[in-house]
């Protein structure tokens, strides 16, 4: 085997065409990500889902991702991360079909967290094979490439979702993941070898359980405040959830081998990342929601129509990705990722300043500038994780990263429920979102006014991160390495 940091020309250009394989998998991720949230109302109407659980199929897809996102990729550690990404695409591929035939509400919500066991196999382990298949000074230009699959899916399931549903069948937003899944996995047979070293590990089923409980009973109880009063079964699902993540904490210093591997703390860089990660997810995937209730709720959009405007950021995004990438690989991660954290906290700041009557543009510009600073921000703070952790902890190490991710992401929806409808009923807030009612001229004044809170708390959230990946180039200086 040759060591790490040697490549040979016809490994670069093996690279090269494997790094197209990861990117189709990152992008039907993303295209589910974006093309459900447009299905909502219609899934809520034909399989009659009650109004405060249909969100629970965008929900539960991406706490599964985060609870499996360390063990799987401590599967691809221990039996290859090539095979665990080809099985992810084949577990992906089944949750989706199932999803296709879906006949009530357990049976959408169940297959959406089959499908998001096959997510999590896929998300968790691409990071780990560019690692394994590009040198340290070239990874951040390949996780640049990697978001471009990210910002196509995003735009595809934008575009699709909205002709799927308004043309033929919600159905058909599940099933359109088939044939895109078939070719991924036949990519992956033929271009895709195994490079990393094996090594053994133990799973953390305790620590897996723990947090899993924790994380839905209190996911479960602020969920269920955004639709309705605060009750002693709220309290008990968030009392409950509390004492699990700390009985989880409790586990996770005990275990052999942790969910999360408590010793890669210790790396001066690795902590800040992960945080950063947190906090960038926190507040930019409640912008998401936010956006789309603005546009469907006070400017009465349709739902394509207002994802329509979403797009130019994406676009965006997806040409600045790897130039953002390259720049971390020359100047170090800290950089063009703090840079980008910066330029996300001016997009929120515009976000804030929507009113009932402002042009439609203003959407576009946040948009866009959003789409820059998030482009810049990704492959910067992946390649700084990916250059931080050993290479016999790449898996757990990016497994590591989309956990802090998506704590942060799927707790966005119910804290940009909670402070946007401070001026109006919950319950009307959640209708809103999915898109099955809009605003009177004085509740929209009032509501618009909420949002406003909530984009400033995006602000905040994502300023703290900026700090976090600034404080970077200290423990950078300290110990004495670029990441």
């Amino acid at each position: 085997m040759k060591p790490a940091g040697t490549r040979t020309p016809s490994t670069e250009a093996g690279g090269g065409m494997a790094i197209v394989v990861v990117m189709i998998g990152v992008m039907i991720t993303a295209i589910d990500t974006t093309i459900v949230v447009l299905a909502l109302p219609e899934i809520e109407r034909s399989l009659h889902v009650a109004l405060d659980s249909v969100i629970w199929v965008v929900i539960g897809y991406l706490l599964i991702i985060t609870l499996l996102a360390t063990q799987v990729g401590r599967l691809g550690d221990m039996f290859g991360r090539v095979r665990m990404y080809e099985a992810g695409f084949l577990v992906f591929i089944l949750g989706s079909a199932l999803c296709a035939v879906a006949w009530d509400e357990t049976s959408i919500v169940a297959f959406r967290l089959l499908q998001g066991v096959g997510g999590a196999l896929v998300t968790a382990n691409s990071g780990a094979i560019i690692a394994d298949l590009f040198p340290r000074e070239q990874r951040g230009k390949a996780y640049g490439y990697n978001g471009i699959g990210f910002s196509l899916g995003a735009v595809l399931g934008i575009l699709l979702g909205g002709l799927i549903v308004t043309y033929v069948s919600w159905r058909w937003i599940f099933w359109i993941n088939v044939p895109i899944g078939l070719v991924g996995v036949w990519l992956a047979l033929r271009l895709l070898h195994e490079r990393g070293e094996r090594a053994r590990h133990r799973l953390d089923v305790v620590g897996m359980i723990s947090l899993g409980l924790g994380l839905f009973g209190v996911l479960w109880a602020v969920t269920k405040l955004a639709t309705t009063p605060f009750d002693s079964e709220i309290l008990g699902y968030l009392v409950g959830g509390l004492v699990l993540i700390g009985l989880f904490v409790l586990v996770e210093q005990r275990a052999a081998e942790p969910m999360l591997d408590l010793s890669l703390f210790s790396v001066p860089t690795m902590t800040p990342s992960l945080l950063a990660s947190l906090f960038q997810g926190l507040a930019n995937y409640a912008v998401l929601f936010l956006v789309i209730m603005y546009l469907q709720g006070v400017r009465h959009l349709s739902p394509i129509h207002a994802s329509l405007l979403l797009i130019p950021g994406y676009l965006i995004g997806a040409g600045i990705g790897p130039l953002a990438g390259r720049l971390a690989d020359r100047f170090a991660p800290v950089l063009p990722a703090t840079a980008g954290l910066g330029i996300q906290v001016v997009a929120l700041f515009i976000y804030a300043h929507l009113a009932v009557t402002t042009g439609l543009w203003l959407v576009v510009v946040a948009s866009v500038v959003n789409g820059l600073g998030a482009s810049c921000f990704f492959p910067a703070n992946i390649s700084a994780v990916m250059k931080a952790s050993p290479p016999t902890a790449f898996g757990i190490s990016s497994g590591m990263l989309r956990t802090f991710a998506n704590v942060g992401m799927v707790f966005s929806f119910s804290m940009a429920i909670l402070i946007a409808s401070r001026s109006i009923s919950r319950k009307l807030a959640f209708a809103i979102f999915v898109g099955s009612t809009s605003l009177r001229p004085a509740d929209a004044i009032a509501f618009t006014s909420g949002l406003h809170a909530a984009f400033y708390a995006s602000m905040g959230l994502m300023a703290l991160a900026a700090l976090l990946s600034a404080a970077r180039a200290t423990a950078i200086g300290g110990a004495g390495h670029r990441p």
